[in-house]
């Protein structure tokens, strides 16, 4: 894509490059860059077009500087969309990605701009009017620990200081990004949530992430699967699953062609 924000990592074949073809943006954890969608995305096609979000501050946006604050991402990232994207798709976020693929999806909304027809939300509780005590980062050391907690960085890469040094930048500003983030009103989205959660996850409890149903007026359907914050990793196929049949929920006209055998 020409996109500054999104990447495509598997590409559409003729077959599916149609205008019912489900399109699911997806949106990294707190210092994940767009290739953790890679597995997800080889996953879901051709019947899936998988566009991944990439953060300033990461990978081949790496000398940019990260921004630390929600709302700052989430307009950007409206208006990256709005211009972007053609036809109907859905939002997958997970962590620190559920929240932002919310806060994107109001601003849409609030501009109103065709948004998307569905969330899915992982790893992640309801929005609070206070930040939590797990994302309350003061130092350094506070922000390594919780993500050797959470294991979603290779333990190699934060013991060597080069690499550390590297991938801190980002972790900093997303966890002051998290950390700094609280909900302000505002009337419910109106469209269908998809929540998923792991049954071992140490930072989010099954009720946290049930919680989302009173963010919208439409259904709110909850998935628990087993792992930790980080279940995605030993459960793609399932995930898959039960993404492209949400996906068909929300779209009908989908239903028979998504991860057809």
């Amino acid at each position: 894509m020409g996109s500054e924000w999104l990447r495509r990592f598997a590409s559409p074949d003729g077959s599916s490059a149609s205008a019912s073809r489900a399109t699911l943006v997806c949106f990294p954890h707190a210092g994940g860059a767009a290739s953790t969608y890679v597995p997800l995305s080889r996953a879901l096609a051709p019947d899936v077009d998988v566009l991944a979000v990439q953060y300033p501050g990461r990978q081949d946006r790496r000398r940019e500087q990260p921004i630390a604050d929600i709302g700052e991402l989430a307009d950007a990232l409206a208006a990256e969309v709005h211009g972007e994207l053609q036809g109907t798709y859905a939002f997958f976020g997970h962590s620190m990605g559920a929240l932002l693929a919310y806060e994107t999806t109001r601003r849409l909304r609030d501009r109103h701009a065709a948004g998307p027809t569905g969330l899915f939300l992982s790893g992640r509780g309801a929005p609070t009017l206070e930040p939590g005590r797990h994302d309350r980062m003061s130092t350094d050391a506070d922000v390594l620990a919780a993500v050797r907690r959470l294991g979603g960085t290779t333990p190699a890469v934060l013991d060597d200081p080069e690499l550390r040094d590297m991938v801190m930048p980002a972790l900093r500003a997303d966890y002051r990004a998290i950390g700094t983030y609280a909900w302000r009103y505002g009337e419910p989205l109106d469209i269908p949530f998809s929540v998923y959660v792991g049954d071992s996850d140490p930072v989010v409890t099954v009720a946290q992430a049930s919680a989302w149903r009173d963010f919208t007026t439409a259904t709110t359907t909850v998935d628990v699967f087993p792992g930790g914050h980080f279940y995605l990793d030993g459960q793609l196929p399932a995930i898959a699953k039960a993404v492209a049949d949400d996906l068909a929920g929300t779209d009908p006209s989908s239903a028979s062609a998504l991860l057809a055998p």
